[in-house]
């Protein structure tokens, strides 16, 4: 029975000695938003989603002008003639229509694409973070569906994480514009 006592106060004391892991939460969206990396991929898709906006404008633009050509010259065109040029202007404007949205719905999945890279890499950041520094679980939070609805500020990882990403892209984008 002693030594069964014995047995019992070791692994309690044994089990109090052990380094208690630390428990840790981040906003997903603030680490997401202020991410670099995401701001960079938004500012490209700006400026591609201004450039693609522009060539389209201008197309339209012809095009309105071959529509105006045609209402001008229809009074002076037999009517099967004017109804085959209707029908010509009917099909490019319907050409034209899808043009436009498959090259949008690429510019979006060329969008897309690069946010899941940038989520995907956050989240192997943050595993490696809580692996790194000693984090039995790193919990994420957000506006909608949250896991964690209280957290003490110092459990507040968000700023940390966000910084020390932020630092290793610099470094990353650093050394490609260096091999450039």
């Amino acid at each position: 029975m002693k030594t069964i006592f014995k047995l019992l106060i070791i692994a309690i004391l044994f089990s109090s000695c052990q380094e208690q892991k630390k428990i840790g939460f981040i906003n997903n969206g603030d680490v997401i938003d202020n991410y670099q990396m995401k701001k960079d991929i938004e500012a490209n898709y700006k400026i591609r989603n201004e450039v693609f906006t522009k060539r389209m404008d201008s197309i339209d633009r012809e095009f309105q002008v071959e529509v105006k050509a045609f209402q001008l010259a229809q009074s002076k065109m037999s009517q099967k003639t004017a109804q085959e040029k209707y029908n010509e202007l009917g099909q490019k404007n319907q050409q034209l229509t899808q043009s436009f949205q498959q090259n949008q719905a690429v510019l979006q999945q060329g969008y897309n694409k690069e946010m899941d890279s940038v989520i995907k890499t956050v989240n192997a950041f943050v595993r490696d973070y809580g692996k790194t520094n000693g984090y039995a679980f790193i919990l994420g939070q957000n506006e909608v569906g949250s896991s964690v609805i209280y957290g003490e500020e110092a459990s507040d990882l968000t700023k940390i994480i966000t910084d020390t990403l932020n630092a290793e892209f610099n470094i990353e984008d650093e050394i490609s514009e260096e091999d450039k």
